[in-house]
């Protein structure tokens, strides 16, 4: 057994904790919800979000019995709910900057905003394709189309950066064009939940809203844009009864997460592999648990937040990279995996389980500099807002 790969544990709570203050009884960190201390949150997601895509290639019950190995089980179920953290804090910065910036929406802001994120979506999905290639998987005239139109993902992971630039979208035309601020947060809640209620009612297939990853994490989005509507009277309810709140949100998890068990043995999302009925409702059904479970652990990690304060130069490094991050180190977990997505032979198998992780990480991180270098330093879209709404 690959013992190393453990360490892994140790080490995410020295990154946390590493230049973090806990604030006395009766204090409390007034930077909760600040730039920094929020792009830190984001650095140090980016870096679990790693994980989980590591566990799925080593850890998962669905990974071939020959290649399984133990250590990453933890990370391989909570992909959706690393995300929701993100769809939060995008919600929250575009609402932030909305009511800070003059002209925001109509300063340029699709351009500005939205089209930084399908490029570099675009670019590192085309890094893929030669990788796809000269690892000898079999390309037709109509597979190299829809891999280079977008249209079927190069990149396995690209999957946020389809999804995303909708929601801005919809932030865009609800709140320059609605007036009335409820109104226009009405109508975001509308197209989440109508996204959602769609991605449900789409089969699993290799196109797009491919799985429920595709929808079941988005929900946080509006959520967001209501928070930061509403956040110092939220914010000052919630110091009032904070021992309260806090252990709400830990039987929360406990409570929501038992019934995430139940409804995805009961119900699944995968009702058309066995001809279920009301496979649409069973989909549903598990969605709501997988709200519910993500909720309450982002609920709860902010509780922490307005107790702890995190940041350092590492995490300040990662903070700057995320959406790079993401998108590019999940090329490495496949060159070094057993097989490239299934599709074409891996470039060499690395056995032993931390040093993938870490090969992973190491050429992750560079490759994502290199690409933050590429689009000109600090400017890339993720950047400009308040918060960042990255992965």
């Amino acid at each position: 057994m690959d013992y190393l790969i453990y360490l892994i544990y140790p080490i995410l709570i020295v990154i946390l904790l590493w230049g973090g203050k806990f604030s006395r009884r009766g204090t409390w960190n007034e930077e909760a919800f600040s730039l920094r201390q929020m792009k830190a949150m984001q650095g140090f997601i980016a870096i679990l979000i790693m994980l989980h895509h590591c566990g799925q290639k080593r850890s998962a019950t669905w990974t071939e019995k020959t290649y399984y190995a133990p250590g990453l089980e933890f990370f391989v179920p909570i992909g959706y709910i690393l995300v929701t953290f993100f769809t939060f804090c995008s919600g929250y910065g575009l609402y932030k900057s909305f009511k800070s910036k003059e002209n925001y929406l109509g300063n340029g802001f699709l351009v500005k905003r939205i089209l930084p994120i399908v490029i570099l979506g675009y670019i590192v999905n085309w890094i893929y394709f030669p990788v796809r290639v000269l690892l000898g998987e079999k390309m037709t005239p109509q597979l190299t189309l829809a891999y280079l139109s977008g249209a079927k993902l190069c990149n396995p992971y690209g999957w946020y950066v389809i999804i995303i630039p909708f929601f801005y979208l919809c932030f865009f035309l609800a709140f320059r064009f609605i007036k009335n601020e409820k109104t226009a947060l009405l109508a975001v809640l509308f197209f989440t939940v109508a996204y959602q209620v769609l991605g449900a009612s789409i089969d699993h297939n290799d196109w797009w809203m491919r799985g429920e990853w595709w929808y079941n994490s988005i929900h946080l989005f509006v959520v967001g844009i209501f928070f930061a509507k509403h956040e110092e009277k939220i914010v000052a309810h919630l110091k009032k009864y904070y021992p309260l709140y806090l252990i709400l949100g830990i039987a929360a998890i406990y409570g929501f997460n038992a019934y995430r068990n139940f409804a995805g043995y009961a119900f699944s999302y995968y009702g058309e592999t066995w001809n279920a009925s009301f496979k649409v409702l069973r989909r549903l059904a598990t969605l709501s648990s997988e709200i519910l479970l993500s909720s309450a652990v982002v609920f709860e990690a902010f509780m922490i937040g307005l107790k702890l304060r995190i940041g350092n130069k590492f995490l300040d490094l990662m903070s700057k990279i995320t959406l790079e991050f993401y998108l590019i180190h999940g090329l490495y977990s496949e060159l070094f995996n057993y097989n490239f997505e299934g599709k074409a032979r891996s470039l060499y198998y690395i056995r032993n389980s931390a040093l993938f992780v870490l090969v992973v990480f190491v050429l992750g991180l560079i490759s994502a500099l290199i690409l933050k270098k590429a689009e000109g330093g600090g400017s890339g879209s993720f950047q400009n807002e308040p918060i960042t709404p990255s992965l």
